[in-house]
């Protein structure tokens, strides 16, 4: 019975290829039974159970020579229908299939493509389902899963966009297949309750997902690459005569990674892993103002992800070149600065144009203290490598004593010299990179630190020869003749950021206080005792920083025990009435000062401070108090 069923079945649809016509009979012929009615067949078939059996060859035989070419993106096929009248009634109906007039045809709307599927599916549910819910869902059934997947490979697949900016016209493609699928659905030919056969609609939805996904991988791989694969060099045509300042009327130099800081009148130069990075987000957001609801939240995680990988790669990578001197670091300060900078405008820049639904959730503000505080730690890290490898030179010069001794003058001169190397490498890193107010605030630290470590060490040594005054002299004015132009450049620094936020309208002795006091130390030093008494009278000594223990000790270093000295040290004890108890407390309370503005300053670790405080006490100590009384302080 299903093989005759099948026979009919053929007999009444059939495929033309010379005409491309699908010719469907309603007088049936099969082994000599003739005149059969094809609306007879059906019901037949339908009774005994065998309608999916019968129908699988002309099913298979609509989907390949009407629905396939209906379907295909770019040069779909055209459909008309003829309807041959004979004297007893329609004889049979004919769909023709006609190729496109115009081969360039893009269907992006979908519109024109599901017209004709629904035309080919309305003329079998006329004309061979004689419109029976039944009949035409039983076609369905048989060919609804193959008629889907040529429309999601032919069509659907192809028409997924690329870019986020065209998600929004992806959207009419989501509406009219839903329009589809409901058309369907009133045909009966999918089910109105099997969520299977909505498959269309799941797949044009999910696109948005799915894009959003692969956009937010796509993001995050293109980030990790830039900040793995950055080497840290500084741009080939980059040349710095002076600080990187807004409209200062220099020639804007054109490398990407000078960049402007958009809360400041400063620019800085930062590494290509920043300025990628930020290209990036940038990039990124303008997708969130131009996609859907669903894509701008995927895209702004995206965002926020790819800015905290510098804060999870960058350090890492990077671990060994932080603990030296090198622009390594201070690319990395300026990379922090310059994110949290631009974190904090984000949101004024892009929110205004964020989908409603991501304006109120989308905070970046929150990410921007971070990398400042990273930037500070990466700054203050370098300064204290910088002051841990100055004080290492210092050390070599034994506290410069004896320098009227060959040999020891010779290791004191290279202490020095090894203190203003490391101080000119300094200078050659910081100057072309870091901006103008950090550069001066940095440099006058490091620069307190020295000086002010060497005028400790001089003063506290006793008993010296005319000649060891005289070598302490030339060593003195030898390290500041070597520095002149690293405090030239400390000079430009205040003048061209003149309107900065700190201290830029105080003098350099003032920011960096030892420098004013070792330069009137190396005046001391073959000064008269008379014209040192003068001068402490005047106040002039004390406007250095000398303190009147300093001053006394140093008096006693130099000059042999005489009436004179006697006089003028009395003299200095009691200039404006301050005894010598009081000195004490005023010279314990300026010490403490010091100590605790450099500690909060460079955040020197506590131990540490105590430690030197505790050495320069055993020294002062063993100096001034008989040698029955020395002990160690603990």
């Amino acid at each position: 019975m299903q093989d005759l069923f099948s026979k009919f079945m053929e007999n009444a649809v059939r495929f033309e290829q010379d005409s491309r016509t699908i010719r469907v009979k309603y007088k049936l012929c099969v082994d000599k039974m003739d005149g059969i009615e094809l609306h007879t067949v059906m019901e037949a078939m339908d009774v005994a159970g065998i309608l999916d059996y019968s129908l699988a060859k002309a099913a298979d035989l609509i989907i390949k020579h009407a629905i396939t070419p209906a379907v295909s993106y770019g040069s779909p096929a055209m459909f008309a229908e003829d309807v041959n009248q004979g004297s007893k009634g329609i004889s049979e109906t004919v769909l023709k299939i006609l190729p496109s007039q115009d081969c360039k045809i893009v269907d992006v709307d979908g519109d024109a493509i599901y017209a004709r599927v629904i035309q080919v599916i309305k003329f079998i549910f006329k004309h061979i389902c004689f419109e029976n819910g039944s009949w035409i869902r039983s076609f369905g059934r048989l060919t609804w899963p193959r008629i889907s997947d040529i429309i999601i490979s032919k069509f659907l697949s192809k028409v997924v966009p690329e870019d986020a900016s065209k998600l929004v016209d992806f959207q009419k493609i989501v509406k009219c297949t839903s329009e589809f699928e409901f058309s369907l659905k009133e045909m009966m030919f999918i089910s109105a309750s099997d969520g299977k056969d909505y498959r269309l609609s799941s797949f044009s939805e999910n696109v948005e997902v799915h894009f959003a996904f692969r956009k937010k991988t796509e993001i995050l791989g293109k980030a990790r690459n830039s900040l793995l694969q950055c080497d840290f060099s500084l741009p080939q045509d980059y040349t710095s005569k002076g600080p990187l300042l807004k409209n200062d009327g220099m020639a804007i130099n054109s490398s990407n990674q000078v960049v402007d800081l958009i809360f400041s009148s400063e620019r800085c130069v930062v590494s290509k892993a920043a300025s990628q990075l930020m290209e990036l987000v940038h990039q990124t957001l303008q997708d969130v103002c131009l996609s859907s609801a669903r894509v701008a939240l995927e895209f702004y995680h995206a965002v926020r992800d790819a800015i905290l990988l510098y804060e999870a790669v960058i350090p890492v990578k990077l671990e060994r070149q932080l603990d030296g001197i090198n622009q390594v670091a201070i690319l990395m300060y300026n990379d922090c600065l310059f994110l949290s900078q631009e974190i904090l405008g984000l949101a004024f820049e892009y929110r205004t144009d964020f989908p409603d639904s991501i304006k109120e959730h989308a905070v970046f503000a929150d990410m921007a203290p971070r990398f400042h505080l990273m930037a500070e730690e990466i700054l203050q890290r370098q300064i204290r490598i910088v002051i841990f490898n100055l004080r290492e030179a210092i050390d070599g010069a034994d506290g410069f004593q004896n320098t009227h001794q060959m040999q020891q003058f010779e290791s004191a001169k290279f202490s020095i010299d090894q203190a203003v190397f490391i101080l000119e490498k300094v200078h050659i890193i910081w100057e072309p990179l870091l901006r103008p107010s950090t550069y001066k605030r940095s440099m006058c630290m490091v620069l307190e630190s020295v000086f002010s470590r060497i005028t400790k060490d001089i003063l506290l040594l006793d008993d010296l020869a005319a000649e060891e005054t005289l070598q302490l002299q030339r060593l003195i004015h030898m390290m500041l003749d070597n520095l002149s132009s690293l405090l030239k450049s400390l000079i430009s620094a205040f003048d061209s950021n003149a309107k900065s936020e700190e201290d830029t309208s105080r003098p350099i002795d003032d920011l960096i206080p030892s420098l004013r006091k070792i330069r009137k130390l190396g005046e001391l030093l073959d000064m008269p005792l008379k014209s040192i008494t003068s001068a402490w009278e005047s106040g002039e000594l004390m406007s250095c920083g000398f303190t009147i223990l300093e001053l006394k000790d140093f008096i006693r270093a130099i000059f042999a025990d005489s009436t004179l000295r006697k006089e003028c040290i009395w003299r200095i004890e009691n200039k404006g009435g301050m005894t010598t108890q009081q000195s004490k407390a005023m010279e314990q309370y300026s010490t403490q000062q010091v100590h605790l503005g450099v500690s909060m300053l460079i955040k020197l670790p506590i131990l540490e401070q105590v430690d030197t405080n505790c050495h320069d006490l055993n020294r002062w100590l063993k100096k001034t108090l008989p040698t029955s009384q020395h002990f160690s302080w603990p």
